[in-house]
């Protein structure tokens, strides 16, 4: 057990401290962001609104977080990394307390996608900041670093959230968040300071390609896009199946989506760590990943049988844990070619798109023809996913037999 055990944190080693400083304070901010998973609870509640007004606010929600993403890549392109995560965290902040104060329909349109505006100009300068600060060979296990501090965060978050509701109301849900926001932001200001962290892996590129014109890229991002679309109905539509159709308890459900987060944080990293050393390419294990989420939804139409939940919720989390790393692993690595803000920014906005269309698309489905016809649906849209990964395998290999062939030439 000793060795199992010290064979685990092994695989943590070799990561800069400035890695594991971007780990913490990621952890925070996620942990901070607690009034996101009671926003409906909030708006309907509290505020009296409609299922409909309560819709459109999350729209904006959406759109706030895909012009957050593409206005961060910019200004990291532009101003560098620091100076956005700095700008960024503690606008949150402030955004956060204020947005309590919002109590029309018009106005908390307008405030909730000025938050995510700002909360997710975060996202393309922290890629951008975890790639300077990893070495090469490291960037992979730094990115799973950082998805273990998001998934404690997102775990804890919602805990202590119910927690302060019950104590201090939204009120005190709302300055807490700000304030964690801003702590997140003291702790940035202490320790990743240009001026005392160490930067592994510099790259400066004199005549950037445009990622918009990366056309390997752009079928990477479609293939994310359908991936993230297939991932997120494990938390909107498929908590409702587990309800309606396997009459689960809210204590079951609230397990059974757990053990997702409990799983990554007990093998992700080992996992990671070993695929990395194996033969296959960040392209091969992306499209392995989302296989077997895809099957994770076709196999709930084989047997009524609710143990297959189980056996499905496994098969989501180890296609999300090696689709995940090695996908934001590839796109820091296409990133080095051209402006790294502007690819890192399409990235996180392939995720942002997923979530304004991925939930509704998926309850649509499953209203107009049922949970079994919803995960063939879904099935469907994961073979297109897996289709375009191949085609962005060809392609890449194709690419990469040319530049040999010329280099021979030029020889």
């Amino acid at each position: 057990m000793n060795t199992l055990f010290n064979n685990y944190l092994n695989t943590f080693k070799g990561l800069s401290k400035e890695v594991w400083w971007l780990a913490l304070i990621t952890l925070i901010n996620r942990a901070g962001t607690m009034v996101i998973p009671f926003l409906s609870l909030y708006l309907t509640e509290d505020l009296q609104f409609t299922l409909g007004n309560v819709g459109t606010i999350m729209m904006c929600f959406g759109l706030g977080s895909v012009a957050g993403s593409w206005l961060g890549g910019k200004l990291t392109d532009t101003i560098g990394y620091y100076k956005v995560m700095v700008r960024s965290l503690v606008s949150t902040g402030i955004l956060f307390i204020a947005l309590q104060f919002l109590n029309t329909f018009y106005a908390l349109c307008l405030g909730i996608f000025l938050v995510m505006l700002v909360a997710d100009m975060f996202r393309p300068a922290m890629f951008v900041a975890l790639s300077a600060y990893s070495k090469p060979e490291n960037k992979t296990r730094s990115v799973t670093l950082i998805r273990l501090a998001i998934n404690l965060g997102f775990s804890a978050g919602p805990a202590v959230g119910g927690l302060i509701i019950t104590t201090l109301g939204y009120s005190g849900l709302f300055w807490i968040d700000g304030i964690t926001c801003i702590l997140a932001t003291v702790v940035l200001f202490m320790v990743l300071n240009p001026k005392k962290s160490t930067v592994l892996d510099n790259i400066i590129v004199a005549n950037p390609d445009s990622a918009y014109k990366d056309k390997a890229f752009t079928i990477f991002l479609i293939a994310m896009f359908l991936f993230g679309v297939i991932f997120l109905q494990y938390f909107s539509t498929m908590p409702i199946y587990y309800r309606e159709v396997h009459i689960l308890s809210e204590l079951e459900i609230g397990l059974l989506l757990g053990a997702n987060g409990f799983i990554i944080f007990l093998l992700e990293m080992p996992l990671i760590k070993w695929l990395e050393n194996s033969r296959f390419s960040k392209t091969e294990l992306m499209l392995f990943g989302a296989i077997l989420t895809a099957a994770s939804f076709i196999i709930l139409n084989i047997t009524t049988w609710s143990g297959i939940l189980i056996v499905g919720m496994f098969l989501m989390t180890i296609g999300e844990m090696i689709a995940f790393p090695f996908s934001n692993a590839f796109a820091m690595e296409r990133a080095k070619k051209g402006n790294q803000g502007e690819y890192m920014a399409l990235y996180s906005i392939a995720f942002s798109m997923a979530h304004i269309f991925g939930h509704k698309a998926g309850m649509q489905m499953v209203d107009g023809w049922g949970f079994d016809n919803t995960w063939y649906m879904i099935t469907i849209i994961g073979g297109f996913c897996v289709l375009l990964l191949m085609i962005l395998k060809s392609h890449l290999s194709t690419k990469k037999n040319l530049k040999a062939e010329i280099k021979n030439i030029k020889s």
